[in-house]
């Protein structure tokens, strides 16, 4: 089992990607931190293989934190997780460490094929003393390569997909279409033709309700 420790500042999306991880087969999360200086403790406790790690936090970045965590020696390894898409901190982060650089916002399918490649670069890792340059090459690739993108239909934005999906799984319960709608300020009716689609895909998990009318609303999930 594979222990991630999820930090952001937004309190609101590291619950997200918080569940987002414990729905990866292999890893489960190890706690969650809202800055820097308790997820540096968190590590030092040990227990932490992985950390998912926002770029911005209060009083110290991502980055820096980064930094310091390679300057103490300690063995963990990390994902960036950031909206900041400037070629300057990719290459930052890469220079600093990082293994990987997610950008939000994104779906769990994004998530889930870092976090598989991430697991098939530690099993090709650990389990050999030595290895060779073609186990080395393919653990490799299995980090780097992009897995295969979700085709959107013409006139649907992954932007937009994303939003829904994060605003869906980020709920305890099943919400509604009218819900969806004003969390992420768009019509009843383009949140109905996204969740639609994302229930099809197996985003977001579609429910029927009966209520007293004998119609059925439409209530949605996380998947």
């Amino acid at each position: 089992m594979i222990d991630v420790l999820v930090v952001d500042d937004d309190f609101y999306v590291a619950k997200i990607n918080a569940h987002y991880v414990a729905e990866v087969p292999g890893f489960r999360v190890a706690g969650i931190a809202h800055s820097a200086a308790p997820a540096l403790a968190a590590v030092e406790r040990g227990g932490v293989d992985l950390i998912l790690l926002d770029q911005h936090l209060p009083n110290q970045t991502g980055l820096d934190l980064t930094r310091k965590l390679r300057a103490l020696g300690l063995d963990v390894d990390v994902i960036m997780v950031t909206a900041d898409r400037r070629s300057a901190s990719v290459r930052a982060a890469l220079r600093a460490g990082v293994l990987h650089y997610l950008v939000k916002p994104f779906t769990i399918e994004s998530l889930r094929g870092k976090l598989e490649a991430y697991a098939q670069l530690r099993a090709a890792i650990d389990d050999a003393d030595e290895l060779d340059q073609a186990r080395i090459d393919r653990a490799l690739g299995a980090l780097r390569a992009s897995p295969a993108s979700r085709a959107l239909p013409k006139g649907y934005s992954e932007r937009t997909a994303e939003l829904i999906t994060h605003i869906v799984s980020a709920e305890d319960r099943q919400v509604s279409a009218q819900e969806v709608s004003e969390r992420a300020r768009i019509s009843r009716s383009t949140a109905q033709r996204y969740l639609k689609f994302l229930s099809e895909t197996g985003s977001v998990r579609l429910t029927l309700r009966y209520g007293d009318s004998g119609r059925p609303e439409h209530m949605y999930s996380g998947a």
